[in-house]
């Protein structure tokens, strides 16, 4: 940063020195002196000419490089700030405005220095400099230029941060603000369509548009004032100079070839004032960037980490990778959540053990709380009261990136990435050649459907997987979840299958839990599910209701009960017969 002030300083310094230097040569050379009285300053206009451009050169290429040195370490830190408040603390915020933030907000930090630190920096070298250089002709013209320089250089650009300061912000957050619409109406465009909102959706976005354009021309508007100020104080300036001058060059006490150089001087110098006016209307929407990104940087995350939280360094994960809970309670803070469900409690005094190398299935209805505990295990949230414990170690004790290493997920709402399917697959092991993937995918079901593609394993998917059915993105999840357990069966011992059948036909969902239950014949598999099918499998089924443990036991020991797994059971099996009969009816009155 000095070398690029130090290359701007120089460049105005050399654009000064030429253009007096040139004014000097044209109104000596009106006397007719010999060409020897000439050629220093001839030496000094190509001395000058030529530094300019170097100079000119070397500022630009360093100040850029700045700049994009700074771009990229913004990004980088903004991201790192981000990623541990996932899921938890970005719940509150629109996709959209995240992506503002990301891209819009921290690209707003690149005139940080360009156009905010370098422009001040140069016009104190430049004014310093001209201060004893005007000194050495006369200190009158040092304070003339001063007086002038210095209500171009604060005044003006005091002017702009006060007429830019509500257009400035307003110009970053109407930018976010379109930015999340645009995503929004974009990603639910087929919403729109189907339910003739699209019209009306289009009104609003170009009425936030319209109101963007008019902050823009504000400080357009702006711009221009102060760019004609600056311009006004500089002929002035050239006024109030050769009002002092001339009265001394008529009284023998300043030779009359130095009022031209003086004169021009005057004018080049304000070259390092007409930035600023500029840096102080930036500087409004640079804040409001940075106050937008500090914002969510500044956050904690839900649940911190074993170095912040105690002086104690992280434990060693355990060889025993049993999991157990004790009076576990957790309720969602307000804002993670829809406000009229603010500390009602998800998991209520939940006590479980899951022995190393058990199945155990966690089921009840919708809202029971079985999605809550797997975010609980994996560290996303902190639980209020009670303990989770991994090998008999409380999990919070753990660094979350190691512990999470050593369990295999597939959740209920899994992301595709906008990508080919082979892309997509290798997340889940990025070292995985043609074989595994392969038997990966046969486990899961959609080898041959992935086959039939286009482009079979480099076929396109679309963004979050749509132009796949639910069914197959159901499916693509499972076989990444298979393909990394495999490779890291010896690190990843824990199994967790959130909802891993859902959107598939009875045939498929049988086969697929078949390969579940030989993958996770070593290791512990907790499977969360509302679907009751296979689990005469399971060691132990928890029945978990409105966030606390109704029934526990086998299938046959809950079925020979009269309780809530039994009417689920029996109730699943009424849907099942219904839904068969109304596809046979369907099937034979085509057949017809």
């Amino acid at each position: 940063m000095l070398l690029a002030a130090l290359s701007g300083f120089l460049t105005v310094g050399s654009g000064i020195g030429l253009m007096m230097t040139s004014a000097y040569i044209i109104a000596k050379a009106a006397l007719h002196p010999s060409i020897a009285e000439l050629q220093i300053g001839i030496v000094g206009v190509r001395f000058f000419g030529i530094s300019r451009g170097v100079f000119r050169y070397l500022e630009r290429y360093i100040s850029h490089e700045v700049t994009f040195r700074l771009l990229q370490q913004f990004r980088v830190w903004f991201y790192r700030a981000v990623e541990p408040l996932a899921p938890a603390r970005l719940l509150r915020y629109r996709s959209g405005d995240l992506l503002a933030r990301v891209v819009a907000d921290v690209e707003s930090l690149q005139n940080l220095y360009v156009r905010i630190i370098a422009p001040p920096a140069v016009a104190v070298l430049v004014l310093a400099s001209m201060w004893f250089l005007f000194g050495v002709f006369d200190p009158l013209f040092s304070m003339v230029l001063t007086l002038f320089f210095l209500a171009a250089a604060a005044g003006a650009p005091l002017l702009a941060q006060w007429l830019s300061k509500t257009p400035g912000k307003e110009l970053i957050t109407l930018r976010a603000e379109l930015n999340t619409l645009a995503l929004d109406n974009i990603q639910g465009m087929a919403e729109l369509l189907a339910f003739g909102q699209a019209e009306a959706h289009f009104r609003q976005f170009g009425a936030l548009n319209q109101r963007l354009v008019q902050a823009q021309r504000r400080m357009a508007l702006i711009a221009g004032l102060h760019e004609a100020l600056i311009g006004l104080l500089m002929n002035l300036a050239v006024l109030a100079i050769l009002l002092a001058a001339i009265p001394r060059v008529s009284a023998g006490i300043l030779d009359g070839v130095y009022l031209a150089a003086l004169v021009i001087g005057a004018m080049a110098a304000f070259e390092a004032a007409l930035p600023l006016p500029a840096a102080a209307q930036h500087m409004n929407s640079s804040l409001k960037a940075a106050e937008r990104l500090f914002e969510i940087a500044d956050a904690q995350p839900a649940a911190a980490e074993p170095a912040a939280a105690q002086p104690a360094a992280p434990a060693p994960l355990p060889q025993n990778y049993s999991i157990s809970a004790e009076e576990l309670s957790f309720s969602y803070p307000g804002e993670e959540r829809l406000p009229a469900l603010s500390g009602f409690p998800a998991l209520k005094n939940l006590s479980f053990e899951i022995p190393q190398g058990r199945k155990i299935a966690i089921v009840g209805p919708s809202g029971g709380g079985k999605t809550t505990l797997l975010n609980l295990l994996l560290r996303f949230w902190e639980y209020d009261r009670g303990s989770l414990r991994l090998g008999g170690v409380d999990i919070r004790r753990f660094d979350s990136e190691e512990l999470r290493r050593h369990f295999t997920v597939v959740s209920q709402n899994t992301h595709l990435f906008n990508g080919a399917v082979r892309e997509n697959l290798l997340l889940g092991n990025p070292a995985a050649g043609e074989t595994e993937l392969i038997e990966a995918a046969k486990q899961a079901q959609i080898h041959e459907f992935i086959q039939n593609l286009p482009q079979g394993y480099d076929t396109w998917i679309g963004e979050q997987g749509l132009l796949l059915s639910g069914g197959e993105r159901q499916r693509l999840a499972i076989a990444r979840a298979l393909l990394s357990a495999g490779a890291f069966e010896k690190n990843a011992p824990v199994l967790i299958l959130d909802e891993p059948t859902a959107n598939l036909d009875a045939l498929t969902e049988r086969s697929l839990l078949q390969t579940i239950w030989q993958l996770a014949r070593p290791k512990t598999l907790l499977i969360i599910t509302h679907r009751l099918v296979g689990l005469e499998n399971v060691d132990e089924i928890l029945v978990l209701v409105g966030g606390e443990i109704v029934e526990r036991g086998t299938q046959a020991e809950l079925l020979a009960r009269d309780g809530v797994y039994r009417q689920m059971w029996e109730l699943q099996r009424e849907t099942s017969a219904v839904e068969g009969a109304g596809g046979f009816a369907a099937g034979g009155k085509e057949k017809r």
